[in-house]
């Protein structure tokens, strides 16, 4: 095949899978088969392989994901990202709408609602219909440059289905992350040992962040465009309506419904319809956004210093439900934890039907007065996690009774003791002392066999339930004695799944170290944790022999993990653990170990970021921290260099405060960030 014939095929694929993507993943109605795009998708592939120069920035193929980045880089955004002034109360909009009748006396108003997506704000442009350059808000007038990023998102087009006309085209919209695929990737990251993401919006937020494309290929992001900034051309819509057909047009992916309103009335009808319907929407909504349709009245409104004056998002409140709570049992886990679990009657809420929902433990019951048979009100925090919020006082019939929480253990009646908390546990926490408790013992071979530790396949929680209650393990290490006929005469476990569970076994043997101090379940002690103590120390055994101080040297382990490690290695029953892993060859080597710091000039910098900072996400900021050569801790302690404080930063601004930790805003922190040699920490 000459150049020539390739450019034309290649051409010919790329339009068709574009077609094909449009219908998928904006549409949401394929028009071909999984195969025949993979097909097409390859041969497309094996010409760019073939032919290096047809590999453009606009290819199908560049969503795949490029090399990582070192750090994102700012860019100036053409016209500023302005937020929206928001309330809560519907009277509020009233009043708003009075004022822009106010400020365009006797001129017709029509207004056009949309769903509030909750994700992160993005811009994009668009030069000769090909998409150049893509950015966070960040503070509105900069953002980061996340345009590799956003091309792994498939709804996004690369370049426009049809020509729009302008020389530079400006959309803006929201990256968010599906109900659906944040579930999934939630239920990935639990069986992976990992912890679950608070909110969909949060994912979303640092997924985009990620330094590593690749990494954000494997997220289940989408976008919704709603509208323009800065544009060089004469084509271009007079009304918001106008706009957003427009921009379905040139294939981008539109708010899914949106309402045409032309008085208050429907202005309200339309909020209210909104929410009634918003819990079958595949995203999370928190509100409407509320705009003057007329892009001339827009213009001549104008803006304040923050927001446009044309423009409100109305919030909705928290979506709850009233039901009964039958009943409070008491769930016991792997590190002998007993923790309450509301048992309800079941209710619908924000699209689901809830059934349990999390007590924390028995301080909060006392301090909420919580009682079987009580009328409760539950919601979903962050839309999310069901809670239980408050006690519905009036509805009590006389014959409810304080819950009085188990002094033993539901599971073996052995004692408990109960912790009062700390920076690193948050309330009272009572556990389980007896070791050999059954949920216990259950509950760390399911651990240990989990996918984010030594990842054994077929060791779930049905095995590790029939492996304890048969008796045939009685502790981790008797894994690895697990002979086939036994395994065979477990219930579901015909030769050829036990065979495949003796040879994941025996697999595991060669996993990295940090797998298995995690797999251990150490109290407090994380796969971070982990990963951080297989950075600093050759062994397991340069582990176990280090003084609390050795311990402390690694980044973020701090003085409860050390104390945590200590008695933990001090009980016997746990030393002859590590001995007859040993003996079956289990790996105790890391190979993490990096006895070299590594260079950067931040390197051997440590920083603890809390509470919520003005433009910057959690993720984000410390992906510049790392690329820099630094470290971030979870804890501040004496070791720690910074400490960078958004709002409501909370108990570990008031620990840095007491040990003189040098403290940063935002503002300072990204100074910092720019200086070529970062200062020394000022402290007490």
């Amino acid at each position: 095949m000459t150049l020539l014939e390739a450019e034309h095929r290649h051409a010919q694929l790329a339009a068709e899978i574009r077609e094909h993507d449009h219908a998928y993943y904006v549409v949401g109605r394929p028009t071909i088969s999984d195969r025949d795009y993979d097909q097409r998708y390859r041969e497309l592939l094996d010409l760019e392989k073939a032919f290096p120069s047809l590999a453009t920035p606009d290819s199908p193929s560049q969503r795949v994901g490029g090399a990582p980045l070192g750090a994102f880089q700012t860019v100036r955004h053409p016209a500023p990202m302005m937020s929206l002034d928001n309330t809560y109360s519907q009277e509020e909009v009233r009043d708003f709408v009075k004022r822009v009748q106010k400020l365009l006396p006797g001129e017709p108003l029509e207004w056009v609602v949309e769903p509030k997506v909750d994700g992160l704000a993005v811009s994009l442009s668009y030069e000769a219909d090909r998409f150049r350059l893509g950015a966070t808000r960040g503070d509105g007038t900069h953002g980061d440059d996340i345009t590799a990023n956003l091309k792994t998102i498939r709804s996004l087009p690369l370049r426009l289905a049809q020509p729009s006309g302008l020389a530079r085209l400006e959309v803006r919209g929201e990256v968010y992350m599906t109900r659906s695929g944040f579930e999934k990737l939630n239920a990935e990251r639990l069986a992976a040992g990992e912890e679950a993401f608070a909110n969909p919006r949060n994912s979303a937020a640092g997924s985009l962040k990620q330094l590593d494309p690749k990494i954000v290929a494997q997220r289940p992001l989408d976008i919704v465009l709603y509208s323009l900034g800065a544009t060089a051309g004469d084509a271009r819509p007079a009304s918001q309506r106008e706009m957003l057909a427009w921009l379905g047009e040139l294939g981008f992916k539109t708010p899914e419904r949106t309402w045409y309103c032309r008085d208050p009335e429907e202005l309200m009808a339309a909020i209210r319809e909104l929410d009634t319907v918003r819990a079958g929407f595949n995203y999370e909504t928190d509100g409407a956004v509320i705009k003057l349709n007329s892009f001339d009245q827009q213009r001549r409104l104008g803006a304040t210093a923050k927001a446009p004056r044309w423009a409100i998002a109305y919030k909705y409140a928290p979506e709850q439900a009233r039901t009964q709570l039958k009943a409070i049992t008491v769930q016991v886990g792997r590190t002998g934890a007993l923790t309450p679990v509301a048992e309800l009657e079941p209710v619908f809420l924000a699209g689901s039907t809830i059934a349990r929902a999390t007590l924390h433990n028995e301080d909060y019951i006392r301090e909420k007065d919580i009682r079987p048979g009580d009328t409760v009100v539950i919601e979903k925090a962050g839309e999310v996690i069901p809670a239980v919020v408050a006690v519905v006082l009036n509805a009590r019939t006389g014959g409810e009774t304080p819950f009085v929480f188990p002094n033993t253990c539901p599971e073996c009646g052995s004692g408990t003791t109960k912790e009062t908390g700390g920076e690193e546990t948050a309330g009272a926490i009572r556990r389980c002392t007896n070791p050999e408790c059954p949920a216990q013992v259950r509950g760390r071979i399911e651990h240990w066999c989990a996918r984010g530790a030594m990842d054994i396949e077929g060791g779930g929680e049905v095995m590790a339930a029939q492996l304890v209650n048969s008796g045939l393990v009685h502790n981790i290490a008797e894994l690895y004695d697990l002979k086939l006929e036994p395994l065979m005469a477990l219930e579901r476990q015909g030769e050829k799944s036990a065979g495949n569970f003796l040879a994941a076994l025996a697999a595991s043997k060669t996993r990295d170290l940090w797998r298995l101090v995690f797999g251990l379940g150490i109290l407090h002690v994380g796969a971070g944790g982990a990963k951080s103590l297989g950075r600093h120390f050759a062994t397991l055994d340069d582990i176990l022999a280090a003084s609390p101080e050795a311990l402390t040297a690694a980044d973020d382990i701090g003085e409860v993990i050390a104390q945590s490690l200590v008695r933990w290695r001090g009980d016997r029953q746990n030393q002859l653990l590590i001995e007859r892993l040993r003996a079956h060859g289990l790996n105790f080597k890391s190979q993490l170990y990096q006895p070299q710091a590594p260079a950067g000039p931040f390197a051997g910098k440590t920083f603890v970021l809390t509470g919520t900072l003005p433009t910057l996400t959690r993720e984000a900021a410390t992906a510049k921290i790392e690329a820099l050569g630094g470290k971030v801790s979870t804890s501040v302690s004496k070791k720690t260099d910074y400490v960078v404080a958004g709002d409501e930063a909370g108990s570990k601004l008031e620990k840095a405060q007491k040990l003189g930790v040098k403290i940063l805003t935002e503002a300072e922190f990204l100074e910092l960030l720019a200086a070529p040699v970062p200062a020394g920490p000022a402290k007490a």
